[in-house]
């Protein structure tokens, strides 16, 4: 809902969703809710709000069922003493809600069962060779650590060797024996896309409360919990908040909330000049914690058709790392280069029978859809005109259906995957004479991935030539490895075009 909050309209959750979120909360993780028999009966009382039809709409009814809605009136209150009366029949001193301050928080029987149930029923998320071994081995470890031996596990992965299936399934596992975790990511993306996964209904507030973003650990006391699962950890930033204010930094935090906790990295992902998250920097504060560290590796490929070759091919080619795999054979894996973008978005439209198929971009156009709905963003010739992902998908565009029709970034793909993704590469990255030449200025003005950069150009040229330049190739080598099956691009630059033609190999080297 829009509402006015904070000296201005606000979107904020729904008050009889707000009600039942906080009821499932306690029934899930309070024991003297679940074991104790206090039953919780949530309900909304907004004293001064007059009944409007907009907040009392049918279109909330799934929520206002749950929690009732009372609003001004009389009447309203009158219904409201009738509502407790029927679920309250005597007072006992305030006795309950001691009980619930000092519950003890852990995952009820009733959720953990839940979580095996949906896991065991999505073939996504079997774990296969390698996978099954880093997740025994840090399942043993992490069952074991305790305040007075704490553990720090760093697992570390290249793009479709399984990061993220290893981390759900050491959250059902871990949750399902009683420990008390969380799946943590810096992008709201991936954790929101699993978490609407593992439910795929409204039923998922059940399973909320067992994700959380990266900034919130900062005034956690140490070893809140038994384990955190961090996905994506090469995208942590040291300060939290909004205004990135609050806190010293997220690795250190993370490893003092918790007893036992698992990073999962790809340092090759690093793509803005706030990500600190590297193995190195575990290993730092998890010594000043006194925790033992383990580190593992996944090395199976079952993203890009069990590829190894192609991500070879990818570092040589954007000039990120020399390897000997100059060439790509295309009957490997699906490589192409269109010469229009609109050629481009028909070839991956056509590939999207199993709604597994995207385009993303660069970001080098500026939002203007953002503010304007009818406003068109990446705008290329005179027939290519499409939005960036809808402001209303959020987080979850890579899976929501419509989302075919625009065109994806960075924010909303990394740590996902499709079968075939198709790829716009801007003007930030060009190539003269066979050299990769990336081009800061050519990024939109928002973007907050090189946010600072010039002002840290005047003090230290060479370095922050070097790291923006390693952001902008790791950015397109991010989203060239979203796809399992294909890969397509379209250069706005020709000659870049010319340069990825002459490294692949196939029957027709241009479509």
């Amino acid at each position: 809902m829009v509402t006015y909050l904070g000296k201005g309209l606000r979107e904020v959750v729904h008050p009889s969703y707000q009600a039942w979120s906080y009821a499932t909360l306690l029934e899930g993780f309070n024991e003297a809710v679940y074991k104790g028999g206090i039953a919780i009966k949530p309900c909304a009382f907004l004293h001064n709000y007059a009944r409007d039809g907009v907040i009392d709409d049918p279109y909330y009814s799934g929520y206002t069922e749950k929690a009732p809605l009372f609003l001004k009136g009389a009447k309203e209150q009158e219904q409201l003493r009738n509502f407790i009366k029927q679920h309250v029949k005597y007072g006992d001193s305030k006795e309950v809600l001691y009980e619930l301050a000092n519950g003890r928080i852990r995952p009820s029987k009733a959720l953990a069962d839940a979580l095996k149930g949906l896991l065991t029923s999505k073939p996504e998320f079997v774990l296969i060779d390698d996978q099954k071994e880093v997740f025994e081995a840090t399942l043993a470890s992490a069952r074991v650590a305790s305040s007075t031996a704490p553990k720090v596990i760093i697992i570390e992965g290249g793009p479709g060797t399984g990061k993220t299936v290893v981390a759900i399934n050491l959250l059902v596992r871990l949750t399902s024996a009683g420990l008390l975790g969380q799946y943590v990511s810096k992008n709201a993306a991936p954790r929101n896309v699993y978490q609407s996964k593992l439910a795929e209904t409204i039923t998922r507030n059940r399973f909320s409360n067992l994700f959380s973003g990266s900034g919130r650990f900062f005034d956690i006391e140490p070893n809140t919990y038994d384990f955190l699962i961090v996905d994506e950890a090469h995208r942590l930033n040291e300060k939290s908040g909004l205004y990135g204010n609050l806190g010293e930094n997220q690795v250190q935090e993370l490893i003092n909330a918790s007893t036992c906790t698992v990073f999962f990295i790809d340092e090759d992902q690093r793509v803005t000049l706030s990500d600190i998250g590297s193995k190195q920097a575990v290993r730092e504060f998890a010594a000043a914690k006194g925790a033992t560290v383990e580190e593992y590796t996944l090395a199976s490929q079952f993203r890009c058709s069990g590829s190894d070759g192609y991500l070879a091919w990818l570092d040589n080619t954007l000039d990120i790392l020399p390897t000997a795999n100059q060439i790509l054979d295309t009957s490997e894996y699906d490589f192409r280069v269109f010469e229009s973008p609109q050629a481009l978005h028909n070839a991956i439209e056509d590939k999207n029978d199993q709604n597994k198929a995207r385009v993303v971009a660069g970001y080098c156009w500026p939002w203007l859809s953002k503010k304007n709905p009818h406003a068109d963003d990446i705008v290329i010739g005179d027939e290519y005109r499409r939005q960036w992902n809808l402001d209303k998908d959020g987080s979850l565009w890579i899976i929501a259906p419509e989302s075919i029709e625009q065109v994806g970034c960075i924010h909303t793909c990394q740590g996902l995957e499709v079968d075939y993704i198709g790829v716009i590469i801007g003007p930030d990255f060009i190539v003269r004479n066979s050299k990769i030449i990336t081009r800061a200025d050519e990024r939109d003005r928002h973007d907050k991935s090189i946010r600072g950069y010039k002002k840290r150009l005047k003090i230290d040229p060479e370095q922050v030539t070097a790291e923006v330049d390693l952001i902008i190739k790791n950015t397109y080598r991010t989203l060239m490895t979203r796809g399992m099956k294909g890969c397509y691009v379209y250069c706005t630059d020709e000659e870049t075009a010319e340069y990825f033609r002459a490294m692949i190999r196939t029957s027709t080297n241009m479509s």
